[in-house]
């Protein structure tokens, strides 16, 4: 039981569509969202969703919108603040205790943001450079996991604060990554595995 209460807001990085941003609205330092998505009849209120990687809760169903509040913390530290109508966005329901594992233990919170410094079509595939801020140094192994605006990749040629991932088509076109380009900022969310190795050697003063 108590696995099951933990892993509740847990997902795994296997979007599930994409939604379109329909709406935008101001009210104080929130910002009100409300997206347009084929999963959209299915949600319910109170609900979890990763938006872009940022879980948010469900506050309104219509049909096949919903409505999600961001406040002002994660306007500052993710890219949904700076989403436009029109704009699609990647999502992903939390994982059932019972369902498939397919991708990794994804929180839905964001560390920081990244940019997209390099794509590279590859033959049928793609491949992207990212940069990110330094001070996240640490967290990344090669052929370890990240998860951008929301989607489980795995990271190669690690180097510094930049890494690489491939893409593949299936990936490109069902998930917003079409979209990207040179200069983009992307939500980051680095293995929450890593991150505590990281606290724990910290704490014994390894660095």
């Amino acid at each position: 039981m108590w696995l099951i209460k933990k892993l509740a807001a847990v997902f795994t990085g296997i979007v599930e569509s994409t939604g379109r941003v329909v709406s935008l609205r101001k009210e104080g330092g929130n910002l009100h969202l409300r997206i347009e998505s084929v999963i959209g009849p299915q949600l319910k209120i109170d609900q979890s969703v990763s938006h872009n990687g940022v879980c948010l809760t469900v506050v309104e169903v219509k049909g096949n919108e919903h409505t999600v509040t961001a406040v002002d913390e994660t306007l500052q530290k993710t890219n949904l603040g700076q989403l436009k109508i029109g704009e699609r966005v990647n999502l992903e329901r939390c994982l059932k205790s019972d369902g498939r594992f397919d991708g990794h233990i994804v929180q839905g919170h964001v560390d920081c943001m990244g940019e997209v410094k390099a794509i590279r079509e590859k033959d049928g595939s793609w491949e992207f450079d990212f940069e990110y801020p330094s001070e996240n140094n640490g967290l990344l192994v090669e052929k370890g996991s990240i998860t951008i605006n929301g989607v489980s990749l795995t990271c190669f040629n690690c180097l510094s604060n930049r890494f690489t991932v491939a893409i593949i088509p299936y990936t490109y076109h069902h998930t917003t990554f079409s979209t990207l380009r040179e200069a983009q900022k992307v939500n980051l969310e680095f293995d929450v595995i890593g991150k505590y190795v990281k606290r724990m050697l910290e704490g014994r003063g390894v660095q």
